[in-house]
């Protein structure tokens, strides 16, 4: 006779229905400039990060939706803010907004600045926006432009803004680098919260999901949680 599965603690099961919440998560509008985003009264989490640190995979590991978020086939080219709504039983509590990613060589320099100043612009005055996650490739670090960002959201994270710095890709390094590259982003991230994160081998997912419930509902995140 097998023994019946042991009850799983309080983190587990708050883990669970935020990965519950973030499978909601449903195509809402696309909008390639500002003045075209709808005006909304929910939280809104923003994704931002080199073109290359893996925003889309992140996006779509979090809400478990093979293709959600979209990669473009030209990195750097798709240049429109997406949003998608989250909240059960066709109810919206919260979106997601996916801002193009940054940095990619082959883009002209005038499109690079004039998205650049887009995103600056959505940063500083989107009015609804609750929580910015920073995706970074741990084996490049914080760059120059990620620099920049910070900079821009500083302001507005010293008035009460959450922030993340995910270190995606964490499958490609070995235990001394994850704790290495883990050292050098919190002392980056100016008092924002730093995770370890792997869509492939689903590291740092749960306590992902979970932070960013945590923020979109207004709770306080427990203690603790490992990064």
């Amino acid at each position: 006779m097998t023994s019946p599965p042991a009850p799983r603690d309080a983190t587990s099961t708050a883990a669970a229905l935020a990965m519950g919440w973030l499978h909601t998560a449903r195509f809402l509008t696309t909008a390639p400039k500002l003045e075209f985003l709808p005006a909304l009264e929910v939280p809104e989490i923003a994704f931002v990060g080199r073109s290359n640190a893996g925003k889309s995979t992140c996006i779509n590991t979090l809400t478990q939706q093979k293709r959600l978020a979209f990669a473009s086939k030209t990195p750097g080219r798709t240049q429109s803010i997406n949003l998608f709504s989250l909240g059960k039983q066709g109810q919206t509590d919260a979106v997601l907004a996916d801002l193009p990613g940054y940095g990619y060589a082959a883009v002209p320099k005038a499109d690079k600045l004039r998205w650049q100043q887009v995103m600056a612009n959505y940063l500083v005055t989107r009015e609804n926006l609750r929580a910015v996650v920073l995706l970074v490739d741990p084996r490049q670090g914080v760059t120059e432009l990620d620099d920049i960002l910070l900079e821009v959201i500083r302001p507005r994270v010293e008035q009460g803004l959450k922030f993340l710095l995910l270190l995606t890709k964490a499958d490609k390094l070995n235990r001394a680098e994850a704790a290495k590259a883990l050292s050098i982003a919190r002392l980056q991230a100016g008092g924002g919260e730093v995770k370890l994160f792997s869509a492939l081998k689903k590291q740092g997912v749960e306590e992902t999901a979970l932070l960013l419930s945590h923020w979109a509902h207004g709770e306080e995140p427990p203690r603790g949680e490992p990064g």
